[in-house]
Formats: C-alpha cells, structure tokens, sequence
C-alpha cells in the first residue's frame, strides 16, 4: 500500500507533458562584445556549424527560424554571427572594406546588392551595413550584414529574412557593448 502511494504521489508531481523552458538565454560574447537574444521557438545550430579548423573563422551564432534540413514553401529566417582573422583579407584596413569580397561573395550566390554599405546605429555604435537581395521562386530572399573589426577579427553579423523590414526586426535583438575610451 505504502508503494502504491509513493508512486501515486510521484504521478501526481510528474507533469505529462514536457514543461515549456521559455525563451532561450542571450547568446552572449564577451570576447567581442555581443549579446543577441535569439526569438522563441528557433533552432540552434551553432555547434553543426562550427568548421574543424578554427583558422578558417568560427560560427558563434548560428540561429534558423525553422531547422535548416526541412524544406519548406517559405524563406528560413537566420541569424549568423562569425568570426575570421582580419589577415584573411589583404588590405583590409577597416570593416567597410570586408563588404568588397562579401559582396562578390552573395553575388556568386545569386543575390544583387540593395543597397552598398552605409554605416548604421547599433545601440551607440556605428557598423557598416549593406543589404542583398535574391529571387527564390515566388519569394525574395534578404540579406542584412554588418561588420566589425575587433582584437584582429572581423566579425560578420548576417540577418536572412523575407523582407527588408523583417531584417531590420532581427538586427534589433543585437546588443553590442559600448566601446570602451582609454584614458
């Protein structure tokens, strides 16, 4: 009798169906000063995505609207946030000049520039920003990048959307710290 009401008990403490985690935490760098705080019910695939050489640039982030192997009717929303060595890029001077091979980059994809880079707020900073478009069937595919040149990296921030104002919905979500002045 006693074991039959421990295991009630136990059954009446025990949900039956998995409880709801909530919204997922931040992801946070603060190697680099970020924080982005990834939309509820989204997919992380940042480990999938990491390449086993380090060297040739690290996914910190790599978050889908919807799992990336299933197909659908619709643009999969994502969000990357990568790292490659500045040395990666000859000449490169500033982040501005990181959207030459990044343009050529999309373009070899089948996306057209929108709009060349410009530079864009970001809490108190100013990034450089340029925005790609590419027709998929009936849908339009957009592509928000900014960039930033930190501790010998560039860090590329890419928003994939169906629309330029879902873009800039996503953008939103990004934090970035402020820079620090040395005195």
């Amino acid at each position: 009798m006693c074991r039959c009401l421990a295991a009630l008990v136990l059954l009446l403490a025990t949900p039956l169906w998995p409880q709801d985690p909530g919204p997922p935490p931040p992801a946070t760098n603060a190697r680099f000063g970020f924080s982005y705080k990834v939309l509820y019910g989204w997919v992380d695939r940042t480990a999938a995505m990491r390449a086993d050489d380090p060297s040739k640039g690290q996914v910190l982030l790599a978050a889908f609207e919807h799992p990336p192997e299933v197909t659908s009717d619709s643009v999969n929303s994502a969000v990357i946030i990568a790292a490659e060595s500045a040395t990666s890029y000859p000449g490169l001077k500033s982040a501005v000049d990181y959207f030459g091979p990044l343009t050529e980059l999309t373009g070899s994809k089948g996306f057209t520039v929108v709009n060349q880079p410009y530079m864009f707020t970001v809490g108190s900073r100013q990034l450089p920003r340029a925005d790609y478009s590419k027709p998929i069937g009936k849908l339009t595919m957009y592509q928000s990048s900014l960039a930033m040149l930190s501790k010998g990296y560039v860090v590329s921030f890419t928003f994939i959307a169906s629309s330029e104002d879902e873009a800039d919905r996503l953008i939103e979500s990004l934090t970035l710290s402020p820079i620090k002045s040395v005195h």
